[in-house]
């Protein structure tokens, strides 16, 4: 186990790859320690797109308070500056209510601009400003995973996922946002989209909804790996780790 020093870190992050269980620990710990989470997820953001984005689910979120899901409809603009706002508007207001915001997510772009207090007016890359140090009593810790493991995850999401329910929401996406929006050709809505056109089978949906998972899971690891100031521990580790942050 990580040892901290004395200080006491009131904004924990946590983050991971897709499937890594990142949605199912953030609900265990804030209902533990008296919290609310935050969705660091650029998909997340959009309305209707509930399965195809692995959002929580309606009984998951009555369970503790959840934001950053549902801002945007179609047409409306979100950058990672207004995300950046919106949560640590977010962030001072459940700390205010004297309870702990938990920073949850793998968009590695929308915690970094949290965490790091990125000025976009002056970023020259906004893709990959540089890093500075972590302010504002912030503690990230990462989800150390197996990849033949996520891949077991993600294959099993796969072959529960393709029901009438994700069917119908994309046609729902395709409707209300247009084939050629941003949330219409990411995630499974451009396989499924496929599917609906008879292009694919059902099966090769699948294939191809593992595959498109597994090129995520390395681009978000490839970020979050960049960053040495991410605490990496194992799903059933962190639980005590967030305690000695947060106690």
């Amino acid at each position: 186990m990580v040892e901290l020093a004395n200080r006491r870190y009131n904004k924990p992050v946590i983050v991971g790859p897709t499937a890594s269980g990142k949605t199912g620990l953030a609900i265990k710990l804030a209902k533990q320690y008296g919290g609310e989470v935050i969705s660091a997820d650029s998909r997340a953001i959009y309305k209707y797109a509930d399965i195809g984005t692995a959002k929580p689910t309606p009984k998951e979120q009555d369970s503790v308070p959840h934001w950053g899901l549902d801002i945007v409809g179609p047409g409306e603009r979100f950058t990672v500056y207004d995300f950046q706002q919106y949560a640590l508007a977010k962030i001072k207001d459940i700390r205010k209510r004297g309870r702990i915001p938990f920073l949850v997510g793998g968009s590695g772009l929308y915690v970094d601009a949290v965490i790091y207090g990125y000025n976009f007016a002056s970023c020259k890359k906004v893709n990959m400003p540089d890093r500075g140090r972590i302010s504002n009593n912030f503690a990230v810790v990462g989800i150390a995973t197996d990849k033949n493991e996520l891949k077991t995850k993600i294959s099993k999401r796969a072959d529960s996922f393709f029901n009438n329910e994700i069917i119908a929401e994309t046609e729902l996406i395709l409707k209300e946002y247009g084939a050629n929006s941003q949330l219409a050709k990411s995630n499974i809505y451009p396989i499924i989209s496929q599917y609906l056109q008879d292009k694919i089978t059902l099966n090769e949906a699948k294939e191809l909804s593992i595959k498109s998972d597994m090129a995520l899971v390395k681009k978000q690891l490839t970020w979050f790996k960049r960053n040495p100031q991410i605490t990496w521990l194992k799903l059933d580790e962190i639980e005590p780790y967030v305690g000695q942050i947060v106690g």
